[in-house]
Formats: C-alpha cells, structure tokens, sequence
C-alpha cells in the first residue's frame, strides 16, 4: 500500500504540474502560446504518461473522484479509498507547490491571473453560472469514469487504456475549459486553490461535490451496462 500511494502521489503531482503548468506558463506566452487547446492537449498527455508508468503498481487513478468511481463500479476495495484520496490530494498540493516556484521567477507574476483555478460565475473563464459548473462537472466526470470502465474492462483491447483515458480527459478539457477551467479532479483543483486562497477556497466545495457524484453515478452506471466479469466477444455476429 506505501509503494502503491507514492505511485498516486507522484501521478497526481505530474498531472498538476504538467496541466496546470502549460495553463500558468505556456497558455498566453507571448508569440508561442498554446492556448485552451494545448492546455486540454497538455491534461491527456499527463494522464496518459503517468497512467502507462504507474498503472501497473497502483491502478493510476490520479484522481479521487476516480478512485471513488471505481469503487463505485465494484473494481476497487472500499478499505484503500481514503489512503489513496490522501496521497492523491498531497501529490496534487505538492505539484502546484512546484508550480508556483516556477512560476514566480518571473517578473510580474501574479496569482491575480487565478493560477488555474477552478471556478463559477464571475471566476469561470467564460462567466457560467453556479448551475451549469455543476452539471459540467458531474457529466464530464461521469463520462470520465465511463470510459475509464470500460477501457480497463477485462474484454477490452489490451494496453489502449491509457490512450483512450488520455484523450478522453482532452476531449473534456476541450469542451469544459471555458466553463470551470476543468477540474473532473478534486485533487487537481485543491492543490491551485491552495495557493490562489480567497474565492478559489470559497469556490472549492463544488469541484469536490460534482467530480465524486459524476465519479460515482460512472462507476455504478458501467457496472450496470457491462458485467465485471470478462466475456467472449462475438465478432463474427453468430
């Protein structure tokens, strides 16, 4: 369990720094920035990394909402929820806390900007309501873990979960960026608030709330439409 929450630690703190970190230093670069689209490319490659050099010590979840999800679906015990949430929380505390060191060398640096915050209403990059942050963040959440389910069920294509995790969590941050700057993840929203403080702490109870019940209601929806246990697959359509 130690080797397996470090695996989750160091995952999670990858994700911040990798996603957040092309939001807060390569987004707006002057002449070479990536922009909302490079930011949801930059997301789907930490996940899809980490996920391939980790997965197999402790499951590369990253996420608490995750780890809540697949407990949800039956695919993981609930006894090993809280030490993963807590490894996951600190790994993502620990990779904003790296971030902002970064950050900072520059002159002018501010967290004015919201250094990745997640948020609603007057602190949502495109000024949606309270309403449509939340059930953002609990459909695309819950898609998450659909594919995630699905992805890792044992009749599925060998070795691709990683990529269509990955590219799901793109595709989520492409549709959902402008609305909340995307959390889906508790841990990745916790460790940026952090440090911005003020409304971003205000703001946080709803990307904790919104990622674990999209999380959950993925978990059980999947294990309702698809049975744990790995079945033939009929290709020839007998």
């Amino acid at each position: 369990m130690v080797r397996k929450c470090v695996a989750e630690f160091i995952g999670t703190a990858w994700l911040v720094l990798g996603g957040c970190g092309a939001a807060v230093l390569a987004a707006a670069f002057p002449g070479l920035g990536i922009g909302f689209v490079g930011v949801a490319l930059a997301f789907g490659l930490t996940v899809v990394t980490m996920v391939y050099a980790v997965g197999h010590i402790s499951g590369g979840h990253l996420n608490p909402a995750v780890t809540v999800g697949l407990w949800a679906g039956g695919r993981f015990p609930g006894r090993d929820v809280p030490a993963y949430v807590v490894a996951q929380v600190a790994g993502g505390i620990v990779g904003a806390g790296i971030l902002y060191l970064i950050a900072s060398g520059a002159a002018g640096f501010s967290l004015d900007g919201g250094f990745a915050s997640n948020g609603y209403g007057a602190h949502s990059p495109g000024g949606y309501s309270l309403t449509a942050a939340l059930v953002s963040e609990i459909v695309m959440t819950f898609a998450f873990l659909f594919v995630i389910m699905g992805s890792t069920h044992g009749s599925a294509p060998k070795g691709m979960a990683p990529l269509a995790i990955g590219l799901c969590l793109t595709l989520i941050h492409l549709i959902s960026i402008p609305v909340t700057n995307t959390s889906v993840n508790p841990a990745r929203s916790t460790g940026p608030a952090l440090f911005v403080g003020g409304w971003a702490i205000h703001q946080l109870w709803l990307f904790w709330l919104a990622p674990l019940i999209g999380g959950a209601l993925g978990g059980i929806v999947y294990r309702w439409v698809s049975p744990n246990t790995p079945v033939a697959v009929d290709i020839q359509g007998d």
